[in-house]
């Protein structure tokens, strides 16, 4: 019976419910990402090992790293399954490490945003905002505000989706429509935003590492995706709003639960010390204003980390200070050793990542990969249009 209950439940589900379920079984099935580098370093290692042995190799032109001048090249692989391949593996390992360069801009950034966050301050700010929005802009306030929470890591997971489903039913809307905004703002704007975040100086330090396979004085900076991000926060915002109205809370249904909301407001001491937090903002970028004209732009290119961490911890020391959270110096070391235990999973990652990234680029396959890539679609006449289209 409950064979044929399932049975007759899966007939009745949409094409896109049984899409759904595809994809979130896959991604179920998928190993650990740090597991993933692991096994990607290997596959690299033992490729290495079979184009060293059959000769892979590439010509092109391309510029010499050491003359900066355009010139005939030939790559060849390089084996990591030979006496001077296993001797890199495990001389190189630490220096992979250390020297992989997201590893210590996030780090960094981190500890401006652990007080920011710990202190109270961003959560402060999440709920200041949203309940001051009008009913109309509700679900749009929510996923904008999702996809604003990602400077601050993971605290928009935290805060705002019971945020955002109380907001709802104030409302008299669904709440889980409320915490399915939420959700889709933080998680599916992870990588937009208005601002420079901590994930901003982590894709610009791996794409640092992989253009360093064709150029090793190439740097990207944090700075390079911000038009795309600011773009895509507004369109990420409205597409988010239509699915969330027009589709998810519709087949919610009416909401029939307890009404019973414990809502609160923001109380006086946070305004006060959001007030603080206002201030010490204020303070802080008419101090910044007069270093960006005496360094010039590249006070926003290498020194844009340092700059992020002032931008969260000063206004979030004051905050802190005013609301009581902070108050004293122990208390802000002990926010900076929670958030940086909160980096431990991303440590690990980042060990597996950095030894993948350091032989991909010491084997020349991604090299060889790229040339042969770029010879195939020469030949295959593929337009630009429908090239960007499909990838």
């Amino acid at each position: 019976m409950e064979a044929e209950l399932k049975k007759n439940e899966l007939k009745n589900k949409s094409f896109i419910d049984k899409f759904l379920n595809i994809i979130e079984k896959g991604g179920n099935a998928l190993p650990h990402p740090a597991t993933l580098f692991a096994i990607l370093a290997v596959v690299v290692i033992v490729i290495s090992g079979i184009g060293g042995a059959l000769g892979w190799s590439v010509d092109f032109v391309g510029i010499n790293s050491k003359t900066m001048k355009t010139e005939e090249m030939v790559i060849s692989t390089k084996s990591l399954m030979t006496k001077e391949g296993v001797n890199y593996i495990f001389t190189s390992m630490v220096k992979n490490f250390t020297g992989f360069a997201p590893l210590g801009t996030v780090l960094v950034a981190i500890i401006g945003i652990g007080i920011a966050e710990r202190s109270g301050l961003m959560a402060a700010i999440l709920k200041k905002v949203a309940l001051s929005t009008p009913k109309k802009l509700v679900t749009v306030m929510v996923i904008f505000l999702g996809i604003m929470s990602n400077v601050a890591s993971d605290a928009g997971y935290v805060v705002l989706p019971p945020l955002a489903a109380l907001i709802f039913l104030s409302f008299g809307r669904h709440p889980i429509a409320g915490l399915a905004a939420a959700f889709a703002g933080v998680s599916g704007g992870f990588s937009a935003n208005l601002l420079i975040g901590t994930i901003d100086p982590l894709l610009g330090g791996i794409s640092t590492e992989a253009a360093k396979i064709l150029d090793p004085t190439y740097e990207v900076l944090p700075t390079a995706n911000w038009y795309f991000m600011m773009a895509s926060t507004f369109v990420i915002a409205f597409l988010g709003t239509l699915i969330n109205d027009k589709i998810v809370e519709p087949r919610l249904g009416k909401y029939t639960g307890d009404e019973a909301i414990d809502f609160q407001e923001v109380t006086v001491e946070e305004k006060k010390a959001l007030r603080s937090a206002g201030m010490a903002t204020v303070v802080m970028l008419v101090l910044l204003v007069p270093i960006y004209f005496a360094l010039g732009k590249n006070f926003l290119g290498s020194g844009l980390v340092p700059i992020i961490v002032i931008f969260f911890a000063l206004p979030g020391l004051a905050y802190g200070k005013s609301i009581g959270t902070i108050k004293n110096d122990s208390d802000v070391m002990g926010m900076l050793t929670k958030s940086m235990q909160g980096m431990a999973g991303y440590i690990v990652l980042v060990f597996f990542a950095a030894q993948f990234i350091a032989y991909f680029g010491y084997t020349n396959l991604g090299t060889i990969l790229a040339v042969k890539g770029a010879d195939f679609l020469e030949t295959a006449g593929i337009g630009g249009i429908p090239l960007v289209i499909g990838f």
